[in-house]
């Protein structure tokens, strides 16, 4: 009896911990900083310059309302600028968004809760979150799907989230793809592009203007 007692105790406080590093989490979209960047668009483009070409990407507010707002605060405040894509796996993944070309880790922000089980499939071209085996660990690192990755989706686990997908410049990212790779040894990174593959610039593509007739 005292053992049962004892398990019973020890689930409470394991809920208690789960419920409380849940709460520190973001939850509420409206209060994100990224929220209010092109607040009333539930499909914002951001446009990426790397040094390989450009390509723009459709952003899935409307399954994915914080991985969104989290992506175009880091995209807003240039967090995503001179980066590198750090890890690239042909027919898998192509990563970046939290190094500098030194392997200087970025500054992060809050992590947010996992919503990889939106309806939105880790499919050829779409973006997701990276994170670590906390399945609510994402924060800045993302990377572009380069094949179907049904083993990314969500099932008796948790997933990773995607939000949404490449409109223009598959090219490049099947350029990326392709890159010779190595090992670093002094970092422990593996799959690195000899040559490195740097995100210049993502910005936030304005809204179009409709007018009205004269």
């Amino acid at each position: 009896m005292l053992k049962i007692k004892r398990n019973c105790l020890f689930i409470v406080l394991l809920s208690f911990l789960v419920s409380l590093s849940t709460a520190a989490l973001e939850v509420d979209p409206s209060k994100q900083a990224g929220s209010k960047i092109q607040a009333d668009n539930l499909y914002p483009q951001v446009k990426f310059e790397t040094s390989m070409g450009d390509l723009v990407i459709e952003l899935n507010r409307k399954r994915a309302p914080l991985t969104v707002n989290n992506f175009l605060e880091y995209v807003s405040t240039g967090e995503y600028d001179n980066t590198l894509f750090h890890r690239v796996i042909g027919d898998y993944v192509v990563q970046g968004g939290g190094y500098t070309p030194e392997f200087k880790e970025k500054k992060t922000n809050t992590p947010i809760l996992n919503e990889s089980g939106n309806g939105l499939k880790n499919d050829w071209y779409s973006i997701a979150m990276a994170r670590q085996n906390d399945p609510h660990s994402a924060t800045r690192q993302f990377f572009f799907n380069m094949d179907s990755n049904d083993n990314l989706n969500p099932g008796r686990e948790w997933g990773y989230t995607v939000f949404g997908n490449v409109l223009s410049g598959t090219e490049v990212l099947d350029a990326i793809a392709l890159v010779e790779t190595e090992y670093r040894p002094l970092i422990r990174f593996q799959d690195v592009p000899k040559e490195p593959v740097i995100l210049i610039k993502a910005s936030v593509i304005p809204e179009p203007q409709f007018g009205t007739d004269p």
